[in-house]
């Protein structure tokens, strides 16, 4: 077999050709960085292959993160320039890379995205975003019906590295490439909405507008209009979307599509309205705290009856131990017990409708965190932009939306609190966006609130402020000195002081965890232990021996559906070292307004995706950590964090995550064992599309009759001994509760 006919061959496994466009699924790769191998010539055949639509960690390669390098060799034949309307410019599209890429064609850098380590400024992550580079058609650096050669460098800081999320592909760049369509929304009820299409390139473009409503459950158009429009260059023209008539809490999707007249090819935007499944919350009083806490010795304890009903709610406890009170009227339950035991308390909530009760057990000995934390963190809305007057605003919020009545408590502060310089004594103080941090979370606790904080164990954090290295002692006593609660501690530059001392044992991942956990225990004060490392040396195996409370298991979480699936769905391997006070920690809640800045945007999840995030999350017994700005809640994320049902799934005191019990490429379906012997049943559709989807309880190990609950509608629908169907939306959830009869 000659060289020439297996060059062929080659070639014919990396490309798909199609009359537009040519897909490249397979790459050659290698790990490490030389800058010869951008270069056309350069003989990468000893280079094995990988998957381009999917990140190296799936494929075989373990925890690498740093420089590593795809290469793509492929025929480009003139007939893909001949043959397309609009000749100008080669585009390349190439999904999206984690963490920064630098882009080759022939040797020639065409594009990047990301800032390197070695760049001006630093490295800066771009991990979700779309890669898209465009070069002249006429450029001297494409080789026309010759071998090409793409090259693409990749820098991986954390967790998953490589390209993902499509199979890239290069195409002539068309007109409806240079067409923008979106639909926007207000948020005051009922919402109106407008559709766009924008023209950026210089060229008028013809084509077919059509605006279509659709009931998806049905798979049926309820209403459309269109109608031949010509955009001019560098404008924008605009419609209002009818929605008269159709039911506000019914999931409805818009649908805006430009066909352009001379190539027919099709540019749309198509959004889910939100729509509202949870009853409103009756004004009868009802309970909603977890059922356990646990508190050391002697610590200050801290506690707020949730509750839900028609306000003023009037509070009991009975049989309280020795040293703790409750205020009757704000339900908030503070003191010191000092004697170890399991003390179990009667809880009661009334109000001129009637009364609740609800059996509470408070646990004194050694064990925090029996139930997941429900809380805030200041990250994914306001990064580094955070201050004491955002972070005062989401606590009010809590109380004012009732978030605090459904059980969320904590309020913690992320990255960006920390002076630059500590007190000559070596103590960490607040810089100048903090005034008293101390009484900050003085006035969280009187609020019935706890106090969280942040910190990492290298000498910086990530956003480059005060981190604890060899000052833990100090830094453990000033949070306690603070009131603090919660303490998430984050590797961040970490990473440097592990790379100096060359040693990567199991051990000396611990290490920095250790010394901090030996920090927090010589306080008089309980501090949650959440381990942000990423999931570094299997953290889940050894978390609890450094007394983690949580541990990450993933790197950070974006609103996108991609996210949620590599967060939630990939690790299910993870279940068994779930149980109370440790819990495996998949990242922050990305419902609501989010922007890890000063500038927020709606999160880029469906409805249908939030529900099914929600419904893992609580599956997956995670702490529940909001990440948007709870000051703007609207009336459909409210609803999504304050569904009882929902989260006394997460609260569970058995403290079980739920297991994958089956997996196929579009349905899986996940079982969670409850404290009362009843099953929490997540069935996910996956697809694109509507699916019906029939969960036979055989399947699943169940026998025996059910009453099988809605839970998001808070609804029984039905006893059955068998099967359940469901007809789910797309990437959507049907989330139900099996009680045996």
């Amino acid at each position: 077999m000659n060289k020439l006919f297996l060059s062929l061959l080659l070639l014919l496994s990396l490309q798909a050709i199609s009359q537009k466009e040519i897909y490249f699924s397979e790459a050659k790769f290698k790990t490490g960085d030389q800058s010869e191998w951008k270069a056309s010539n350069f003989d990468d055949s000893q280079w094995p292959f990988i998957k381009t639509g999917t990140r190296w960690e799936d494929q075989g390669y373990t925890r690498y993160d740093g420089y590593a390098w795809y290469r793509i060799k492929f025929i480009l034949p003139s007939s893909l320039k001949q043959n397309a309307y609009w000749k100008d410019s080669l585009s390349f599209w190439l999904g999206k890379i984690d963490d920064v890429d630098e882009t080759f064609l022939n040797g020639v850098k065409i594009g990047q995205t990301g800032s390197l380590p070695t760049d001006v400024g630093g490295y800066e992550t771009q991990w979700d975003t779309y890669r898209i580079y465009n070069i002249p058609a006429n450029s001297s650096n494409i080789y026309w019906d010759k071998e090409n050669t793409i090259a693409i460098r990749v820098y991986d800081n954390t967790s998953g590295g490589g390209m993902f999320g499509s199979i890239p592909f290069v195409k002539m760049l068309t007109q409806s490439d240079e067409l923008e369509v979106s639909i926007s929304s207000n948020t005051a009820p009922p919402p109106n909405y407008n559709t766009s299409v924008e023209n950026i390139s210089a060229k008028m473009v013809e084509g077919i507008w059509a605006i279509s409503i659709k009931d998806g459950a049905i798979d049926k158009i309820i209403r459309s209009t269109s109608k031949a429009v010509n955009i001019s260059g560098l404008k924008k023209i605009t419609e209002k979307i009818n929605m008269a008539g159709i039911a506000g809490n019914k999931r409805i999707e818009i649908i805006s599509s430009f066909k352009e007249k001379h190539t027919g090819d099709i540019k749309s935007k198509s959004v889910v309205t939100p729509y509202i499944l949870t009853p409103p919350v009756s004004a009868m009083p009802r309970i909603n705290s977890a059922l356990v806490f646990g508190v050391r010795p002697n610590s200050p304890f801290i506690f707020k009856i949730a509750a839900t009903g028609k306000k003023p709610l009037q509070y009991n406890a009975e049989n309280l131990p020795e040293g703790l009170s409750l205020e009757k009227a704000t339900g908030i339950i503070t003191g010191k017990v000092s004697v170890k035991g399991n003390y179990n308390i009667k809880l009661n909530v009334s109000n001129q409708l009637g009364n609740a009760t609800q059996d509470f057990q408070i646990k004194v000995g050694e064990e925090l965190a029996l139930t997941p934390p429900m809380g805030w963190n200041s990250w994914n809305c306001w990064g580094l932009t955070v201050d004491d007057e955002k972070v005062k605003s989401s606590a009010q919020a809590f109380i004012d939306k009732g978030l605090i009545d459904h059980g969320w408590s904590y309020i913690n502060i992320d990255d960006g609190w920390q002076n630059p310089e500590r007190t000559n004594a070596g103590e960490i103080i607040p810089n100048k966006k903090f005034g008293d941090i101390e009484a900050l979370g003085s006035w969280l606790h009187n609020k019935g609130l706890k106090f969280g904080i942040y910190s990492s164990p290298g000498t910086k954090t990530c956003g480059g402020y005060t981190g604890s290295y060899q000052h833990e002692l100090k830094d453990a006593t000033t949070y306690a000195k603070w009131g603090v609660d919660y303490l998430k501690y984050d590797w961040c530059s970490y990473e440097d002081v592990f790379t100096k001392e060359k040693d990567t044992s199991l051990q000396a991942y611990q290490k920095p965890y250790q010394t901090m956990e030996l920090a927090l225990k010589a306080q008089s004060r309980d501090i949650v232990y959440s381990l942000c490392q990423y999931g570094m040396a299997d953290v889940w195996k050894w978390g609890d021996s450094v007394n983690g409370n949580s541990w990450r298991t993933t790197g950070d979480i974006q609103d996108t559906w991609e996210s949620v699936v590599s967060n939630g769905f990939d690790h299910p391997e993870l279940f068994s070292y779930a149980k109370p006070g440790n819990w495996n920690d998949p990242d922050m809640l990305v419902v609501g307004k989010v922007g890890w800045s000063g500038t927020l945007h709606s999160t880029m999840l469906t409805p249908d995706e939030q529900y099914s995030h929600i419904s893992l999350w609580c599956l997956l017994s995670s702490p529940l950590l909001i990440g948007c700005d709870v000051s703007k809640l609207d009336d459909f994320t409210l609803n999504l964090l304050t569904n009882d049902e929902v989260l006394a799934i997460d609260q569970d005191i058995l403290g079980k995550q739920a297991q994958q019990k089956i997996k196929t490429k579009d349905v899986q379906i996940w079982v969670k064992s409850l404290a009362d012997g009843s099953k929490a049943i997540g069935i996910f559709n996956m697809s694109n599309a509507y699916k019906v989807v029939r969960l036979n309880f055989s399947d699943i190990g169940l026998k025996g009759k059910y009453i099988i609950r809605d839970l998001w509608r808070q609804i029984n629908v039905g006893v059955s001994q068998d099967k359940y169907e469901s007809n789910i939306p797309p990437h959507g959830v049907s989330l139900i509760k099996l009680t045996g009869k």
